[in-house]
Formats: C-alpha cells, sequence, structure tokens
C-alpha cells in the first residue's frame, strides 16, 4: 500500500516497481464482508458491534481463535455532554473537545496535555443528566467485557504503551497468553503476524475516511488493507468484518479486494482534476499567537504579499486562504492558515522566504510545511 505519490513515481519509471503479487507460502487472503452499520438500528442493536461482528467473535471464542479489532480513536468517550443545557466539556487551552477517559475517570486534551476529574454535575447548570458521546478503544474495551464476559481481552493504544518496552510486553502477552480480543488503534495494523489470528474487525470505517486532508482515502485504504492483513496468517483461512455506514463507497470497496490497483486510478485521477500532488506540491503556511486580531492581521498581509509577488512573476500558484485552521487554537495560541497549490521547485520557496521567513514579529510564530502529513 506505498502512497500514491511513490506509486506515481515508479509508475513514471522514475523509480523501480516491485510487486508482491501474492502472499507469503500462497495462503489466501482474508474473506472480507462489509457491514452497512444505517441497518443495525432497524435490527434493534444499538452496540457499536454489528450483530454480524458478535456472530463471527463468538466463533471465533468457540474454535479458540483469536481476533483482532480497530479503531482508530483511543479514550472512552469523544466528548462529554450535558443533555440539559448542552454544556461541552472543552480544553480551555485549545480549540477542541475533551476526550472522556473512564479508568483514570478524567477529561483529556490529547493535544497540549490538559488534563481535569471527570465531572458528575454540568458545571454550567449543574444538572445530572451527564452524557457520554461517541466511542474510543477504552469504551470497545469495556463494552466487550460486557458482551463476552468470560473472554480475555487486551488493549493496545498512546495510553497503555506509554511506558519502555510497553508495545512489545502487550504484543507478548497476546501471543503467549493466547488473549482472545486485542483491541487498539492504527498501531495494531502494520507488522503483526500472529497464526492464531482468523478474525478483523475494523469498527468504524468512516472515522477515518471524511477527515479535513485530501490524503483521507489513501490513509483509509491503506489501514483497512494492512489491518485486514493481520487475519488467517497461519493455516486456516482469515475473516475480515468492515463496519460502515457507506458500504458502497468505492475505498471501501477497493479495500474489501485488496485492490490497490483500481485504487490508484481512481485516486490519481482525482489528485490531477483538483491539482493535490504528485500534480502540484502544497505549502502550509501557519501563523499561531496568543492575539487573534495579530494572527489574522499577520496572516492576511503575507497572503496579500504572496499574491502580490505571484502576480508580477506570472506564476500559476494557487492561493486558498487565509482561513481559521481548523484546529483554531491549540495550547492557548489561536492558529490561521493560508495553503498554496504550486511547484515547490519553481521559485516559490524564494517568495514565501521574502513574505515569511524574514519576518520578525514577536508576537506571533510563522511555520512553513511543504507536502505535510497533516494540515490541521
Amino acid at each position: 500500500t506505498p502512497d500514491v505519490c511513490s506509486a506515481k513515481d515508479a509508475v513514471d519509471g522514475q523509480t523501480t516497481l516491485l510487486q508482491i503479487k501474492n502472499r507469503y507460502n500462497n495462503i489466501e487472503l482474508p474473506s472480507v464482508n462489509i457491514v452497512d452499520l444505517r441497518y443495525e438500528l432497524i435490527r434493534g442493536n444499538k452496540s457499536f458491534l454489528s450483530l454480524n461482528l458478535q456472530d463471527e467473535i463468538e466463533q471465533n471464542l468457540k474454535n479458540g481463535e483469536q481476533t483482532i479489532l480497530f479503531l482508530n480513536r483511543r479514550g472512552f468517550s469523544t466528548f462529554v455532554s450535558c443533555r440539559k443545557c448542552g454544556f461541552v466539556a472543552t480544553c480551555p487551552e485549545c480549540d477542541i473537545a475533551l476526550t472522556y477517559h473512564k479508568y483514570t475517570e478524567t477529561l483529556k486534551c490529547h493535544y497540549c496535555g490538559y488534563e481535569i476529574k471527570n465531572f458528575v454535575t454540568c458545571p454550567k447548570c449543574e444538572s445530572k443528566y451527564i452524557r457520554y458521546f461517541g466511542m474510543g478503544t477504552q469504551k470497545v474495551e469495556d463494552e466487550l467485557k460486557k458482551l463476552f464476559p468470560d473472554a480475555s481481552v487486551i488493549r493496545m493504544d498512546n495510553d497503555t504503551t506509554r511506558q519502555k518496552f510497553a508495545h512489545q510486553k502487550i504484543l507478548d502477552k497476546f501471543r503467549d497468553e493466547k488473549i482472545d480480543i486485542l483491541v487498539g488503534t492504527q498501531m495494531i495494523t502494520k507488522g503483526l503476524d500472529f497464526p492464531n489470528v482468523s478474525l478483523v474487525g475494523v469498527l468504524a470505517a468512516d472515522m477515518m475516511l471524511y477527515h479535513d486532508d485530501f490524503r483521507a482515502t489513501e490513509k483509509t485504504f491503506q489501514l483497512i488493507t494492512q489491518v485486514c492483513g493481520r487475519a488467517g496468517r497461519g493455516e486456516k483461512r482469515g475473516r475480515a468484518v468492515i463496519q460502515t455506514y457507506c458500504p458502497d463507497h468505492w475505498v471501501i470497496d477497493c479495500a474489501k479486494e485488496q485492490d490497490y490497483r483500481n485504487f490508484y486510478k481512481k485516486e490519481i485521477l482525482l489528485r490531477k482534476k483538483l491539482l493535490y500532488p504528485p500534480y502540484s506540491d502544497i505549502v502550509c503556511v501557519i501563523v499561531s499567537g496568543e492575539k487573534p486580531n495579530e494572527v489574522k492581521s499577520v496572516i492576511t498581509e503575507i497572503t496579500k504579499n504572496v499574491k502580490e509577488l505571484v502576480q508580477k512573476q506570472g506564476k500559476l500558484y494557487n492561493v486558498m486562504g487565509p482561513s481559521p485552521a481548523p484546529i483554531t487554537k491549540i495550547n492557548n495560541c489561536f492558529r490561521w492558515r493560508v495553503l498554496i497549490k504550486c511547484n515547490a521547485d519553481d521559485g516559490v520557496l524564494d517568495v514565501l522566504r521574502e513574505c515569511v521567513i524574514n519576518r520578525k514579529d514577536e508576537d506571533v510564530s510563522v511555520s512553513l510545511d511543504i507536502n505535510p502529513n497533516s494540515v490541521l
């Protein structure tokens, strides 16, 4: 599952194309079943596990086989809210909701590390109608123990792997003690080789698909394909269940078939039409500071100067913004950004150096990133 830019280089002959067309020892790929979550409520199922996946886990438990469940979000719930007044617990230093962690009874910010004890009454209206929305790996682990009380469950995410050698200890325990179910984030999707794992469940494929990032489809395909490949690596044929609200999405279909060639053909056409890498470079300029008006003023001035210099040089740059960053405040700093689609080798860095790098604003920070991994 190479990234699209690397695949384009191989297709164009700039790098060598090496293909692995079969699994090691010609083992069959896992059979994949896509479950439409829209019908689970109609069937009376309010669990995050579809009835189909529950049946598959039950079958594995009876056969003494192991299961891996993948959810790319840690914590217990994605946010905590009051059902009476609508209050949502947010980080005072970042523009993001706090995540509830049940085992420590805390609310945490996953960006700046801010942490408070969970509240049982609303800080705004003192109501006791507190509700936990969304799900994370902690909630999955908790629910599994209720649905399958006799099953052993272990969790692997950033919260359980902070200590030295914690990754290896968890994997060793999963293998040596034959733990029934491993729940984890994307750190469990690659490189794991457990012959007794015959079932993989992708709990929320849509969670990765609609991020504010042009690589969202690529990352979704990679993660689903990789984690499904953890099943059936021994003598037993593997099975995978992909739960989604968009079962007809072409990326989900390509991931089901492990069809990188078809995924690449469709994705590269979209990239070309929208002028995303590899058909351009994306330069992200972010201005941050504690004074929102000054941050906005600086990013507006930078954008104006970039557009003027681009116009003088006759370059075909696409300048998008300025606008507030998707996460508008992190660690008490307000953030604005401008995105520039361009050819990084075509003098754009000289333009940006003049507009950005030589600035000496004491109250704001200006960062410049070429083809960043994230534009959040």
